[in-house]
């Protein structure tokens, strides 16, 4: 039976609206390799009429009460539980997850939207009787405007609907979703199930497009800020250039994320949490786990025992829940992740274990990649350096604590950064001095929970106010800070004032 290929329409203004564009993208399955969407570059007028939409749905959503606008999030909380397996399906179906890594970014999804229920009282300001004799003064947080959010392949669920969208709304802003173009469908559905939430037409817009036609949330003089997730030459080009039009900016980047791991920590569970980490959502994740530093008298041994647990890994299509490790995205990536395993060879590592050549058996046709581990990785190779966003575990040998964290800060990325060791000492001095946004000990994935914000460092981030926690609520809102004097009746026929006024 022919795949359906379904041809995606941007929602504006609450709407699915066809494109007129003449310019189409595939969109695949990345588990069997058909394409399952036909993909719009949305024309310039387009993207401009979702902004448009958007600033005219603003002041009306700005002036609804914060605790009817958590309504909505309440309702939409529950039509993400109703309909997690239909969720976890297209997540699964448009981006090769396995079965429990889709449903993971659902739930993502619903954690942002749960942490979003609490702007009630994360967006309280603050007040101050008699700030100076008579004076009252008052502190508001105020909603800005329209937004945009550019977003990436890797978690098309969490990303837009999670860490984006939620609080965004909640402050009573609106925004413009670009979604990515490989994975459209999860952010669409989600714009259906607001709607069904109740929220009005044009808080949220979804459009997709090239990196041309992206230019213009960097520039347009009606959106107020830009929160972006990508590499970092991108990033760092939407920051410079957002900022420099008078914009807020969060770019959340690349990273090549490191483990120190210590001749005490415990082998097995070490080891578990290593393939976990490493090879999680084939790798393409920006807290994945893809270079582990190990002390000499233990690496012999854990690359064995990683070797052993990796090659057990069940590689298959997303949908068949006995999957360990599904494909990654398209097949321009598993050739730019092969690219990468054949540098590393190139540049002088030891293949242990190399999953190039794996082929999933009645799936043919998909974009599969086995675990695959390069032993004896050094400072100077660049393939333990630069993000590769694949299944491939790196493995720097070192001597001792400090040869370790020196290897790990000498890197120009800090997103994560993890220690296995049972010493009390050493994960101390570790959480104190490594470069890494979010550490982990003994966790190998040290993503916090949406209370807290995810907050990369040096070039896995360019801005001021991190995604999530509170620093979300202050980014997608602004102060405006107001002192009230009342005169009694002498005062009202005085004909004098301090040249401060009040405030001294």
């Amino acid at each position: 039976m022919a795949t359906e290929v379904k041809v995606i329409q941007p929602f504006i203004g609450g709407e699915f609206v066809p494109s007129k564009t003449g310019k189409y993208t595939d969109a695949y399955d990345p588990s069997t390799g058909e394409v399952i969407a036909k993909v719009p570059c949305c024309t310039k007028d387009e993207v401009e009429a979702a902004i448009a939409a958007a600033k005219a749905a603003f002041p009306a959503w700005a002036a609804t009460p914060v605790m009817k606008r958590v309504q909505v999030l309440y309702r939409l909380r529950e039509l993400i539980n109703e309909h997690m397996d239909e969720l976890t399906m297209l997540v699964a179906k448009e981006n090769g997850k396995c079965w429990e890594e889709a449903m993971g970014d659902v739930l993502k999804a619903k954690e942002g939207t749960e942490q979003a229920l609490s702007a009630p009282s994360l967006i309280m300001g603050e007040s101050l009787m008699d700030a100076s004799s008579g004076y009252d003064t008052v502190l508001y947080r105020e909603p800005l405007g329209v937004f945009a959010g550019i977003v990436p392949f890797n978690f098309p669920a969490m990303i837009p609907m999670g860490w984006m969208t939620p609080i965004c709304i909640a402050c009573g802003n609106t925004i413009v979703i670009k979604a990515a173009t490989f994975v459209p469908q999860s952010a669409m559905r989600f714009a259906q199930l607001y709607k069904e939430a109740g929220l009005p037409g044009g808080v949220i817009n979804i459009v997709t497009c090239s990196r041309e036609e992206s230019q213009i949330f960097l520039s347009h003089p009606d959106i107020k800020g830009v929160s972006f997730v990508g590499s970092t030459s991108t990033g760092r080009h939407v920051y410079q250039t957002a900022a420099g039009h008078g914009k807020r900016v969060q770019a959340l980047c690349e990273a090549k994320n490191h483990a120190l791991v210590l001749d005490d920590a415990a082998l097995d569970r070490t080891a578990a949490g290593i393939i976990n980490s490493a090879f999680g959502c084939a790798g393409e994740r920006c807290m994945a786990l893809p270079v582990i530093v190990v002390q000499e008298g233990i690496a012999d041994a854990l690359v064995a025992k990683i070797k052993e647990l990796a090659s057990g890994l069940l590689v298959g299509p997303a949908y068949d829940k006995a999957t360990r490790l599904g494909p990654v995205i398209n097949a321009g990536h598993k050739k730019f992740v092969t690219d990468w395993i054949q540098k590393g060879i190139d540049e002088g590592a030891r293949v242990v274990l190399d999953g190039r050549d794996i082929v999933v058996k009645g799936y043919e046709g998909g974009f599969y990649i086995g675990p695959t581990i390069l032993d004896h990785v050094t400072g100077d190779m660049t393939v333990g350096q630069q993000e590769v966003f694949g299944p491939v575990l790196c493995v720097k040998r070192v001597r001792d604590f400090e040869e370790g964290i020196a290897a790990m800060n000498a890197n120009p990325f800090a997103n994560g950064s993890v220690i296995y060791t049972q010493s009390g000492y050493y994960a101390r001095e570790f959480a104190r001095r490594t470069d890494g946004g979010m550490v982990g000990v003994n966790v190998g994935i040290p993503v916090p929970v949406g209370v807290f914000p995810f907050s990369g460092h040096k070039n896995s981030f360019f801005g001021d106010l991190h995604c999530l926690g509170k620093d979300g609520y202050r980014f997608f809102t602004e102060t405006k800070v107001v002192t009230s004097h009342w005169f009694d009746e002498e005062e009202a026929k005085s004909t004098k004032t301090s040249t401060w006024d009040g405030t001294i």
